[in-house]
C-alpha cells in the first residue's frame, strides 16, 4: 500500500494490527470489550533528528505502548503516528 504521508523529524506512522475478533475459545469478543492492539507495522517514517538518525524502518513490525501516539485516517485506514521513542521495540 503507498502511502503519500510522511512523517517528519522522528515521528512514524504505524497500521495498528486489526483487534482480535473471538478468542481462542470461540466466544465472539463485543466491539466495548475489545483491547487496543499494541503493536503494528511501520508504513512510513520520519528523517529523524540530526544528532539522532532513526533506528527503525518501514516494513519493520514493533511494539508501542498503550496510550501512545494519535489515530489518524487516510484514504479511509485508521494509523497512528507516534514518535520514535515511544516504539518499544521490533519484532
Amino acid at each position: 500500500m503507498a502511502i503519500s504521508f510522511k512523517p517528519l523529524a522522528d515521528r512514524v506512522l504505524i497500521e495498528p494490527v486489526p483487534a482480535e475478533q473471538k478468542t481462542a475459545s470461540g466466544i465472539i469478543i463485543p466491539d466495548s470489550a475489545k483491547e487496543k492492539p499494541l503493536n503494528g507495522k511501520i508504513v512510513a517514517v520520519g528523517a529523524g533528528k540530526p544528532d539522532e538518525p532513526m533506528t527503525v524502518k518501514v516494513g519493520d513490525e514493533v511494539l508501542y505502548g498503550q496510550y501512545s501516539g494519535t489515530e489518524i485516517k487516510l484514504d479511509g485506514t485508521t494509523f497512528l503516528i507516534m514518535r520514535e521513542a515511544d516504539v518499544y521495540g521490533i519484532f
